[in-house]
């Protein structure tokens, strides 16, 4: 099967006018297909007796997360798209632009009563928070659809129960991704009209001041940095759609992704954090709940893609590259969320239909049988994308009438399916249908067109 197989991609509007930045194109598909691989190449399974035990192969080479763990990059991608959307948005409802200053703001800003100037602008942002919304959350659904029952199912059949709650466990903890662009989408509005250079300093200094209280013996205060840290990346987003970072290239962007990797070493030398970006069991994580050595992790990757964008651009232009980029960017979510999947299928077919037990990590046999399971699961992933990548583009038109009820169900839904999964109990079950609940409040049914004569 082939990219060539996958149906047409929906028709989208362009989020702003002009030609798509293709080099935010190639973040995110690059940024999601590493994500995929890295996932893939993680499990060390063996099985026996029933049950099933976990392990992570990356435990052997953290250092390799330096450069696999790109979410930093994917939150940047979404914010530069996020800016750009919400803008053109703003621009048709005749919103003067965020990034004006000066004379010409003033002009603008005098062209109507400021009643009508508020309300504009927060039926704008309504409207648009809850078109995001429902792109983000839609897609889940069929997952849901899916994973809901088949854990039953293949109790059912005969499979134990142990690694099927583990498959079930396993497949929502991608969610955790969705809940945290949701909290971004919905600051959007709000952030792009705070300053720059206030919001990226109180985030970052606020991600700072977590750690020190985190790492002072008051673990759960870490988890103010799923807001202080992934915001911060995604105010970022906003300077390069701004045209903010344009500055950063050459020696420059070079310099910056040698800071930031060194910053990351010190980091990691000083201590308490750990070399590997990503969770490791029973250690101090970097991701759960992000550290502040995560931006330090961005600094560097993002030197780096600036380095490379000049030649990342002039490859996007080349057709092959072009109809891979068109094939895949409307169908990211849909690969993100179905890839687990993927591994699930063919990792519980081989290792409890047939037994074997994954080699040591970093072995000559681990090696060998490298290329083997991307071969195994790619087909198996193109196909569930095939299946479901229409999901990609809700049905109806979007509704921000409810919206401020609605995001918070959708995020508590998509919450509660990063810690439960879809292991068999009510609280899924409770999450999927808050999850249809929020996309019903900001969904509007499509109109029939009148038939011709």
């Amino acid at each position: 099967m082939s990219l060539t197989m996958l149906p047409p991609a929906p028709a989208r509007a362009p989020a702003a006018p002009g030609p798509r930045d293709r080099f935010i194109d190639i973040l995110r598909v690059f940024g999601m297909v590493l994500v995929v691989v890295q996932h893939w190449a993680m499990p060390v399974l063996s099985y026996a007796g029933g049950r099933l035990t976990t392990g992570n192969a990356l435990a052997a080479a953290p250092f390799v997360t330096w450069i696999s763990q790109v979410m930093p990059l994917v939150f940047f991608a979404g914010g530069a798209a996020n800016a750009i959307s919400f803008r053109s948005a703003a621009r048709r409802a005749g919103l003067p632009d965020t990034r004006e200053t000066g004379r010409a703001a003033r002009e603008r800003l005098t062209r109507r009563p400021s009643a009508e100037k508020r309300t504009a602008w927060e039926w704008t942002a309504r409207e648009w928070t809850a078109r995001r919304v429902r792109r983000l959350a839609w897609p889940v659904a069929p997952l849901a659809a899916v994973w809901l029952p088949l854990p039953h199912l293949l109790t059912a059949l005969g499979v134990p129960p142990q690694p099927v709650e583990v498959a079930a466990r396993t497949v929502g903890q991608l969610l955790w991704f969705l809940a945290v662009y949701l909290l971004a989408v919905v600051a959007t509005p709000c952030l792009l009209r705070v300053r720059a250079g206030v919001a990226l300093p109180v985030l970052a200094g606020g991600a700072v001041l977590t750690d020190v209280v985190r790492f002072s013996g008051l673990e759960a205060a870490g988890y103010l940095n799923v807001a202080f840290v992934w915001l911060a990346v995604h105010q970022v987003g906003f300077r390069y759609a701004d045209g903010g970072l344009e500055w950063l290239r050459g020696r420059r962007a070079a310099a910056l992704a040698v800071a930031g990797f060194a910053m990351v070493a010190a980091l990691v030398a000083a201590g308490p954090y750990p070399a590997s970006m990503i969770g490791m069991p029973g250690a101090i994580s970097n991701m759960a709940p992000p550290s502040a050595c995560l931006l330090a992790l961005f600094a560097g990757q993002l030197g780096l893609a600036m380095l490379l964008r000049p030649t990342l651009n002039a490859l996007a232009r080349r057709p092959r590259a072009e109809a891979v980029l068109t094939t895949l960017a409307p169908r990211m979510m849909t690969v993100y969320l179905w890839h687990m999947t993927a591994l699930v299928a063919v990792a519980g077919l081989a290792t409890i239909g047939f037994g074997p037990t994954t080699p040591l990590p970093g072995s000559a046999a681990w090696w060998s049988g490298a290329p083997l399971w991307p071969a195994a699961l790619a087909p198996v992933l193109l196909g569930l994308t095939a299946l479901f990548g229409r999901w990609e583009e809700p049905a109806g038109a979007a509704t921000g009438r409810h919206v401020a009820v609605a995001a918070p169900l959708v995020g508590g839904a998509l919450l509660t399916l990063t810690v439960t999964g879809f292991a068999p109990g009510p609280a899924p079950v409770i999450a999927s249908i808050a999850l249809v609940g929020g996309l019903c409040l900001v969904s509007r049914p499509a109109v029939a067109a009148p038939p011709r004569r």
